[in-house]
């Protein structure tokens, strides 16, 4: 992949953003999404690749979505995976809550796992930990590697979840063991990303999430130096069956950074569309602009950067078409 690719796809996240951004607080999630999809699906078309969503969204959510198989970009320049979220965090935006992003991982055509949208039980490390704890042991063992690892005791370890029902009994783990928990509301790759980035605070993301979000999260970890472990959960015949048509001999196994991104270049782009840990979100200004905070990264060199963007907007910020 060229390296100029990694700024184009900025361009993509931060238009997804711009729109989505109108519905903040809003309380229409569908709105949002499908705001945040059509931004993104016409951005793409300026983008020289040959690009293929394997990743999409809007199953499990029922909103819009760009599709598994769809084409995308001007169809010049190299072939590539496309993995997709236009809006990560559908209900924060609606309810103007904090860490909703935009987001899009490339990578050279085959190397992305064609994820379907199920949930994913996921174990998201930093360098400290990377290569060093195992999604198989039990939670408890997890921990106390990780503090020894870190030569902190374990109720100085700090362990980012989503606060949802089926996370009850893990929550109770992680609080029988002593160590401190920051439950996340939403905003899975958000979540995921945190152990990797120092300024976060988080040690360890533990729980489960859905699939795609699973290698996106593990598309940016790879440019952080991180690492993401997951294992799909088909919670019937049919989402298994799903995944055997998919391509995947077994849909249990254990999948490593390797199954869920491959060993070659990954390209990594978020812009914020609310306030978050990492990202600042899109702030309105004066005389019809609007400013846009995102972060690209790329595994091969493992650069990273945060990008600040003035835009000028037209009349009717609902139909933007182009940064």
């Amino acid at each position: 992949m060229e390296r100029e690719l990694a700024l184009e796809i900025v361009r993509v996240t931060e238009l997804a953003a711009l729109s989505a951004a109108q519905w903040m607080g809003r309380g229409d999630k569908i709105q949002a999404d499908g705001a945040a999809t059509s931004a993104m699906r016409t951005m793409f078309d300026s983008v020289s690749v040959q690009g293929t969503v394997v990743i999409g969204e809007g199953e499990m959510d029922e909103a819009p979505m760009l599709y598994i198989g769809e084409q995308v970009g001007n169809g010049q320049g190299p072939e590539v995976d496309v993995a997709v979220d236009p809006l990560e965090g559908t209900e924060l935006v609606a309810k103007g809550l904090n860490n909703a992003l935009a987001v899009i991982a490339i990578a050279n055509k085959g190397c992305l796992l064609h994820a379907p949208d199920m949930y994913m039980e996921k174990l998201a490390v930093g360098p400290a930990l990377a290569g060093k704890l195992h999604l198989n042991d039990p939670l408890e063992v997890t921990l106390q590697k990780a503090a020894q690892i870190l030569d902190k005791p374990l109720s100085n370890l700090t362990v980012m979840i989503l606060d949802r029902e089926r996370h009850q009994e893990m929550i109770q783990t992680l609080r029988r063991v002593g160590v401190r928990i920051k439950l996340l509301s939403d905003g899975d790759v958000a979540g995921a990303m945190a152990p990797a980035l120092s300024e976060s605070g988080i040690d360890l993301y533990v729980g489960s999430g859905g699939a795609p979000e699973g290698v996106l999260a593990a598309a940016a970890l790879s440019c952080l130096g991180g690492e993401l472990q997951g294992r799909l959960m088909p919670s019937n015949d049919e989402e298994f069956n799903r995944c055997l048509n998919m391509g995947m001999d077994d849909p249990l196994k254990l999948l490593s950074m390797k199954d869920m991104i491959g060993t070659e270049d990954v390209i990594f782009a978020a812009t914020g569309i609310t306030p978050g840990e990492f990202l600042g979100g899109v702030q309105y200004l004066a005389n019809q602009r609007a400013e846009t905070h995102s972060i690209v990264m790329r595994a091969q060199t493992k650069t990273v950067r945060f990008i600040r963007s003035i835009h000028y907007l037209p009349n009717k910020p609902q139909i933007l078409t182009s940064l």
